[in-house]
């Protein structure tokens, strides 16, 4: 196992970000001790949709909405979630 640098300290963020554009991580960093994070408070990127859905299959989903005390919108969201996690799952 070789030695690291150690990483220089950075008197603001132009500083680091220059530094590290012209400098390899691996000189200072060992990855091989690195670990995945995820970040479940951040919201999904969404976009806007137009959507055409029958009367009846629109008024039948506000009032599944309406009887969980939810927006229909976000029922609709949970319910496409669902389907698209089943169709993709291995079997």
């Amino acid at each position: 196992m070789r030695k690291l640098k150690p990483t220089p300290k950075f008197n603001s963020t132009q500083e680091w970000a220059d530094f590290w554009m012209t400098h390899d991580t691996t000189e200072y960093v060992d990855w091989s001790k690195a670990r995945r994070v995820t970040f479940p408070n951040l919201k999904p990127t969404c976009r806007s949709i137009s959507l055409r859905l029958p009367v009846y299959m629109l008024d039948k989903l506000r009032v599944l909405a309406n009887k969980r005390d939810v927006p229909y919108q976000s029922l609709l969201k949970t319910f496409l979630a669902d389907r698209i996690k089943q169709e993709t799952t291995v079997r």
